[in-house]
């Protein structure tokens, strides 16, 4: 999906020629020596064929962008970005760039050419090289103050589209921040150019947060605030708009900030994860700005008025790219716990909102049920979790829970089920950390040329760890866990529309989910896998048999 324009410029002339060039011989780039003197006569050769009008073909700008795209594959290929001298020649290239651009006696349509070629080897050098990076900042900023904004967005868009094989967090970073800045100038036709816009965006954010670990903390921060300033673009962009465009752009803005929340939420390390609350709390802002009330985050109410305004067959592929958005709502509520700003921001509000939803039954379980996309994903680290039962808690306290005679079946065992979500929790987390252990003694092993049958097993503190599952499988007392008193309710809880609502939402979901760990843990052939496989059968034993009790039951009604 291309950006929106409604005429044909020379620069989308340019653009074409450009891709059919791209689909051609590369040899010839790949030849070049990049160095500082061939860009100076690539660039006044350039110069002279604007001048003379000989420039129909856009050789003259693709033979500079063919230097710099060699020096960032040499950078890339031959770890150049360690070497001061080669990063000192890249410099002075980019330099002689920023120079030519910002010569007083610089052709207009000179620059607009180097604007389709040069952004994405420009970022990639920036990206790779350290002390290239302002200087490729400076370089992309011109293009996007001088140039077309709807032309420099669809440019950008592009380049952040183009894959990476090495540093591509700080390519983005870049990206994203002068994406934001070119949104701001767009004068026309706001929510039509947003929309294609964030799916390139969030595609970015997707693929590249989960690959991202410890070493990559401050990046991945940063990139998280440049996604920010894409919103506060944006907003920026819906004051300026009035009826129902500014509804549908507030629609928009609002699951792209959701998404950002459950993006963001996905890290596991708790020191970058608390470095975010700022960013957490500046979407929150956001939300309100959209209208958005903690009453509408916990019953997901928001979220679907939202994610409707703008569920138009023409906006699938935008809609898919909001798949977390009611995460996304979960996690804002959930933040709040976490994070003592974003509590104050929050005041009185959230108090409000739970007194609401803990006084209503209908919304009480509208909360409870839209909890569980948070606390049974896989996604989201444990202190997240933590601090989700603690808001399930309090929304379904055992004294509400007295209360609701008419739903006696499913409260009844309340307390009994976040028992378990906070066992299963607790079993999980160790599950992690014994992975993790394992993989940083390998770590160890392999960094000492300890090789002796792959280093010491089992370790000494699996047996601990085997000691825990087994208290949880089999528990001192023995026996199932307690079911609620014989009579009317017991004949209530196993009633026909219980049992459906049993069999299709908790037993049935778990089935794919169950089969899933083994799939993996067969994929993976390891002795942790095996030891998982071991502690998985006994849980597929009584899955499977409920699951087979339940369709039994269900057919004598």
């Amino acid at each position: 999906m291309g950006l929106v324009s409604t005429e044909a410029t020379p620069h989308h002339h340019a653009r074409l020629r450009r891709r059919s060039m791209d689909a051609g011989d590369t040899s010839a780039a790949a030849a070049v020596a990049p160095t500082p003197a061939r860009l100076r006569e690539a660039l006044a050769a350039l110069s002279k064929a604007f001048e003379s009008g000989d420039c129909s073909d856009g050789s003259a700008a693709a033979a500079v962008s063919d230097l710099l795209n060699a020096a960032a594959d040499a950078a890339d290929a031959e770890a150049d970005a360690e070497d001061e001298a080669a990063a000192g020649v890249v410099e002075e290239m980019l330099r002689e760039v920023h120079a030519f651009l910002s010569s007083p006696s610089s052709n207009q349509l000179a620059i607009d050419a180097l604007s389709l070629e040069l952004v994405k080897p420009v970022a990639k050098l920036g990206a790779l090289m350290r002390n290239c990076w302002d200087i490729a900042n400076a370089i992309i900023e011109f293009f996007v103050s001088n140039c077309n904004p709807r032309d420099m967005l669809s440019i950008l868009c592009e380049a952040v589209d183009a894959p990476l094989a090495s540093n591509g967090s700080v390519y983005f970073v870049l990206l994203f921040k002068e994406l934001a800045k070119v949104l701001v100038l767009i004068q026309r036709r706001h929510t039509e150019q947003v929309k294609v816009t964030l799916p390139a965006v969030l595609r970015v954010m997707n693929a590249v947060i989960p690959e991202c670990d410890e070493e990559h903390g401050k990046i991945i921060v940063d990139m998280y605030d440049a996604a920010l300033r894409i919103g506060n673009a944006i907003q920026e962009m819906c004051k300026k708009m009035v009826n129902q465009k500014n509804e549908e752009l507030c629609s928009v803005l609002s699951l792209y900030s959701l998404q950002n929340i459950a993006l963001v939420s996905r890290c596991k390390q708790q020191h970058i994860l608390s470095a975010c609350g700022s960013v957490v709390l500046q979407h929150s802002k956001i939300l309100t700005f959209c209208g958005f009330t903690y009453l509408g985050l916990l019953t997901g109410n928001d979220v679907t008025s939202a994610t409707d305004k703008i569920s138009k067959d023409e906006d699938a592929d935008l809609l898919e790219c909001f798949s977390f958005a009611m995460n996304g709502a979960n996690l804002a509520v959930i933040w709040t716990y976490m994070d003592d700003e974003i509590s104050k921001y929050a005041g009185a509000e959230l108090e409000s909102a739970l007194k609401d939803v803990k006084g209503n039954h209908t919304r009480m379980w509208q909360a409870i049920n839209i909890l569980r996309y948070v606390l049974s994903s896989t996604h989201y680290p444990w202190v997240i979790k933590s601090h989700g039962l603690d808001l399930l808690l309090t929304i379904a306290n055992e004294s509400r829970i007295e209360e609701i005679n008419d739903h006696v079946d499913v409260s009844s065992s309340g307390p009994q089920i976040f028992a378990t979500l906070k066992t299963a929790i607790l079993l999980d987390l160790v599950k992690d950390e014994v992975s993790r252990e394992i993989r940083r003694a390998d770590q160890d092993i392999v960094e000492s040329d300890q090789l002796q049958d792959g280093g010491e097993w089992p370790p000494p503190w699996f047996s601990h760890a085997l000691e825990l599952v087994e208290l949880i499988l089999k528990p001192p007392e023995g026996g199932p866990p307690c079911l609620p008193d014989h009579g009317s309710r017991s004949r209530k809880m196993f009633g026909e529309e219980t049992m459906r609502k049993v069999y299709s939402e908790w037993l049935m979901p778990l089935r794919p989910i169950v089969a899933g760990i083994q799939s993996e843990s067969e994929e993976d052939g390891s002795d942790v896998a095996n030891h998982i496989m071991c502690s998985l059968n006994p849980v597929q034993l009584v899955l499977y048999r409920c699951i087979e009790l339940a369709e039994e039951k269900m057919k004598g009604f």
